[in-house]
């Protein structure tokens, strides 16, 4: 743009000239700077709504924050019913362990009762016997089971404690990670590997999927200032793996409380056999005692009726009591052997012949009495016996009908039977 005069007729001094076109000069250089600064402004400068883009940028970071942090407090959450479900199904475990271990107590308490009861018993029936090895057998199972059962009940109470405080940890961490969550939908729609939706529902929220993998959370996937906190990942490891010994601790109590049911209905079941056997065994020994006694008062009655008639024959001999009442025929001195007598050496044994038939007689009723005398003391230790058997298998049978009306388990400890 610069006009180019010509020297021989520029009439003005060149110093003139030169400071005017030193100053078109500069100002062509301004033009070219100032064009290239636009061209650099309007390159990198920020447009005119900065303001709304970095605002709208901001939003989208913080919904996506938000939407991780959504994320992790399902799954949180999810944590936090399983382990509360986890709860409940241990809590109804510990139920049914305390009431195995209540029917243990029961069924001791019942043995003591019973082994009470058979102390009752006659003198003559106290012996040891077999129905007392069953009752002590059974007392040594129902001890076993109940260490084993107070061991059990003692390790679900500490899980259960192990339980809450995990459930505690976790909905801390629930409260704290939903804190951001007020401006935000809580229903939560994710693709997993569970979920079947049509191509259309999954093309539509494929734009709003978060980056964080909600199936594959871990240590690896926490970040202190991160939507999964190791604090989540702690509570979430701890409530997982409570819940891992909880389950495994149900199957054990399970078992348990089925091995305990088991040893408890065999062992009531074989005592109650045994006392069985035992009152069927008292009461044939009680019919013999009867055939016995019965055999022994026909003994008695045999044996008295041979006294008596031994008495009278012992009398016959004798003979009168007066002498004025003897007949002449029972003389030793009657007529015929006064005759026979006045020869010498004509003695009659007579007289000796009855003092010994006397004597034998006496004896007989000496051995009969004696002999009567033991039957009626064998009489009398066989209606003792009679009657100790009638009382202990009276006793026996009610141990039975205790045991039976008791083995139910509805009724209260310390109760009257």
């Amino acid at each position: 743009m610069a006009t180019k005069v010509a020297t021989s007729t520029m009439i003005g001094p060149e110093s003139w000239r030169n400071s005017t076109l030193k100053g078109i000069k500069l100002s062509q250089n301004i033009v070219q700077k100032s064009d290239k600064s636009c061209d650099i402004g309007r390159a990198f400068d920020p447009l005119p709504h900065l303001r709304d883009t970095v605002a709208q940028l901001s939003n989208e970071e913080i919904r996506r924050y938000t939407r991780d942090v959504r994320a992790v407090v399902a799954k949180l959450r999810e944590s936090l019913l399983e382990t509360n479900e986890e709860i409940k199904s241990l809590t109804r475990g510990k139920e049914s362990l305390e009431k195995a271990l209540e029917h243990t107590r029961k069924d001791l308490k019942l043995n003591k009762d019973s082994n009470d009861v058979r102390m009752s018993r006659p003198p003559r029936e106290k012996g040891h016997d077999g129905a007392d090895d069953l009752l002590n057998g059974e007392r040594a199972h129902l001890l076993n089971n109940k260490k084993t059962l107070e061991a059990q009940l003692k390790s679900v109470q500490e899980q259960l404690q192990t339980l809450d405080k995990a459930r505690k940890h976790l909905f801390a961490t629930l409260q704290e990670r939903s804190r951001v969550l007020d401006l935000l939908c809580h229903a939560l729609s994710f693709n997993n590997a569970n979920s079947n939706q049509d191509s259309r529902t999954k093309s539509s929220t494929e734009g709003r999927l978060s980056r964080l993998d909600i199936t594959r959370l871990g240590a690896s996937q926490a970040d202190p200032i991160g939507p999964y906190t190791p604090d989540a990942d702690i509570a979430l490891a701890d409530a997982m793996e409570a819940r891992c010994r909880s389950g495994y601790l149900r199957q054990e109590l399970r078992d348990t409380i089925d091995r305990a049911e088991r040893l408890q209905k065999a062992a009531h079941k074989s005592v109650n056999d045994g006392l069985t056997q035992k009152v069927a065994e008292t009461v044939t020994l009680k019919h013999h005692l009867g055939v016995g006694l019965g055999e022994n008062r026909h003994a008695i009655h045999r044996a008295q009726r041979w006294y008596d008639s031994t008495e009278k024959a012992r009398g016959n001999s004798l003979g009168p009591v007066m002498s004025a009442d003897l007949t002449t025929r029972e003389r030793l001195d009657r007529p015929l052997v006064r005759v026979f007598q006045r020869h010498p050496g004509t003695q009659l044994p007579e007289a000796q012949q009855i003092i010994r038939g006397g004597e034998g007689l006496l004896q007989s009723l000496t051995a009969t009495s004696r002999n009567i005398g033991l039957l009626r003391l064998s009489h009398l230790k066989l209606r003792d016996d009679i009657r100790s058997k009638s009382a202990a298998a009276d006793i026996d049978s009610s141990i039975m009908r205790m045991r039976r009306r008791r083995g139910d388990h509805r009724w209260t400890l310390g109760s009257a039977f």
